[in-house]
């Protein structure tokens, strides 16, 4: 009996010289063996790491959220995640139920509602018959600024519909203000612990393409979609452009003083396309804070710590790093926990949420310090509770093709009386009343992706922007003639007097007499007993309007908001009924089909 021996390791067989083969088929089949047996015996492949697919879907306004988003899906996938991004835009409620996790950064604009992109999506999500979500994990990023009533209402109700759909909360909503670096990197600290926790609790196996599907990722470039370059100047690192002109807009007799300034950017790489806002870097009047302080009875040079800023003294904390104009329900808090004021903590009640914004409305800090005294003893207590100084944003109303090596922002100045004192705009003060000619000012550039004129030179467009609005469209007239446009130009101007506050009058009235401004329709409200306004001129020339319509013309407005934004909104849906002999639903279908071929434009504040 022969004993048969288990081959060594790396052991290969092989054809004998002895075996009936010709010396080439011999050596083909010891060649074929050897390719068998040197891949079996490779050793196997290590599992991959437990990683988890993962949307991250935004909803942007002016693209603070797509740039959050994006920074978040990178560190997805650096710590070995499969991240896709995509905006809602076009994104599906259906698509969302494919996906087991998703990661949600959304804005919220106007009065409390979503992004324009975003709200086919939400509509959609809020009908009944939707799927349930009962497979989804997912968080919530919501952006917004507390200076306003509907602070990250958006975010807020997207969360509570996707719970009330089933969905479960793989990471608690974060509400981020104005200056959210800090909340933003504790949110994402948070998260990233928690998908930590789920990865290690899975097995090696459990590769991504055992994940379900979800959407799959855009690309993201490394310059914008716009096609610039990464701006070298930021918010945290501004540019200090000299200011080189500065007028008046409106005449002395106006009840309001709007001026044009323009700033050098000719030494720098800034760049900019009609459509963007000017960031401008306020301080707050040296008077201002130097009264809270001696009302405090403080040091002016007392040392305080900032967070990221290091040591300053107190005045220039206050000059220069802290809100000290308006009072937040955080602000609020911070004060009646310090000094245990009881009528203050009364405010606080959710039920007296009304009461609460009649006090903070058109009040500050000194306020505050004289209604409630007595109760900040410490500095650094004062530091503490006062949130970040935020840049303001301006349309820009300049074209660099026109333009070149300038910045133009056309601003309102803002001055008033409130609770016996006199109060003033913290930046457009400082713009015309504390700076020169000549003075350097920190400025950057903010992208709005969503107001671009259109690629086509020869589609027609209708402006409509009462008061300081009109900033973008004086950039777009500028620039279409300097790229020699061929589209009809519409623009809807109103203002409260025609001899005081017709802004850019002598610039209009030229184009529109050398042709460029196809038509030029003035709304001045006090020059005539009954109040008329840019919607009331839109639907007297509704016939017209809707003509223009439907030859293709994109819409844009510029302005208030809280009032005008949903007036203009109004004032269409009417042209569109009457004019286009449309139903009130199918009225609302024409204007969301605009607002989906990207004819439909709002840059509202």
């Amino acid at each position: 009996m022969t004993t048969q021996t288990a081959n060594p390791p790396g052991f290969i067989p092989y054809i004998p010289e002895n075996a009936p083969f010709s010396e080439d088929q011999r050596a083909w089949l010891n060649g074929f063996l050897a390719g068998i047996f040197s891949v079996t015996q490779q050793a196997a492949p290590a599992d991959p790491p437990p990683s988890l697919k993962i949307a991250v879907l935004y909803a942007s306004q002016s693209g603070t959220a797509e740039g959050l988003a994006r920074k978040v899906a990178k560190e997805l996938k650096s710590k070995g995640h499969v991240a896709s991004l995509a905006s809602l835009e076009g994104f599906t409620p259906a698509a969302l139920a494919e996906g087991r996790y998703a990661i949600f950064i959304v804005s919220t604009y106007g009065e409390g509602e979503a992004p324009d992109a975003a709200q086919p999506f939400y509509q959609k999500l809020c009908v009944e018959q939707l799927p349930r979500y009962l497979d989804l994990s997912y968080s919530v990023l919501a952006l917004g600024d507390s200076h306003y009533e509907h602070f990250c209402k958006f975010g807020a109700d997207l969360d509570n519909k996707l719970a009330s759909l089933g969905a479960v909360r793989l990471y608690d909503r974060v509400d981020c203000d104005v200056d959210l670096d800090e909340t933003f990197a504790h949110w994402k600290e948070g998260l990233h612990a928690r998908l930590e926790s789920i990865v290690a609790a899975r097995p090696a196996r459990n590769s991504p393409s055992s994940s379900m599907s979800t959407v799959e990722p855009r690309p993201t470039p490394a310059t914008s979609s716009d096609g610039h370059d990464a701006p070298a100047y930021t918010r945290e690192n501004p540019f200090f452009a000299p200011l080189v002109d500065k007028r008046p807009l409106t005449r002395d007799v106006s009840s309001k003083q709007t001026m044009h300034l323009a700033f050098s950017i000719a030494d720098s790489n800034l760049k900019y396309e009609a459509g963007d806002a000017c960031g401008m870097v306020p301080e707050n009047d040296r008077q201002l804070a130097s009264e809270i302080i001696a009302t405090l009875n403080f040091s002016p040079e007392a040392p305080v710590q900032l967070p990221k800023s290091g040591s300053a003294t107190l005045t220039d904390a206050l000059t220069h790093h802290l809100q000290i104009t308006r009072l937040t329900r955080k602000m609020i808090e911070a004060y009646a926990t310090i000094g245990n004021c009881q009528q203050l903590f009364d405010l606080l009640v959710p039920d007296n949420q009304a009461l609460l914004e009649k006090y903070t409305y058109d009040r500050g800090l000194i306020d505050l310090i004289h209604d409630y005294p007595g109760v900040l003893h410490n500095p650094a207590d004062l530091v503490a509770m006062l949130p970040k100084l935020a840049p303001r944003l301006y349309s820009i109303s300049s074209s660099p093709f026109a333009h070149a090596g300038e910045i133009h922002a056309t601003i309102a100045v803002v001055r008033y009386r409130s609770h016996n004192r006199e109060r003033r705009g913290v930046c457009s003060t400082l713009l015309a009343d504390r700076t020169s000619t000549g003075e350097r000012r920190p400025i950057y550039i903010h992208p709005n992706k969503k107001f671009r004129l259109p690629a086509a030179q020869d589609t027609p467009i209708v402006m409509i922007g009462p008061g300081t609005g009109i900033a973008p469209f004086r950039a777009f007239l500028h620039e279409r003639r300097a790229l020699a446009a061929t589209g009809k130009n519409w623009l809807f101007f109103g203002e409260r007097s025609a001899s005081a506050d017709f802004l850019y009058r002598e610039e209009l009235e030229s184009m529109l007499a050398n042709g460029h401004l196809t038509r030029l329709d003035t709304a001045f409200s006090r020059d005539q007993e009954r109040k008329i306004y840019v919607q009331d001129r839109m639907v007297e020339q509704g016939a017209q309007l809707w003509s223009w319509m439907q030859d293709g013309a994109s819409i844009y407005v510029c302005g208030d908001a809280s009032r005008m934004a949903k007036d203009v909104d109004a004032a269409l849906h009417r042209v569109v009924e009457k004019q286009g002999g449309l139903g009130q639903e199918a009225a609302q279908e024409y204007m969301q089909a605009m607002k989906d071929e990207h004819r439909y434009h709002h840059d509202v504040y």
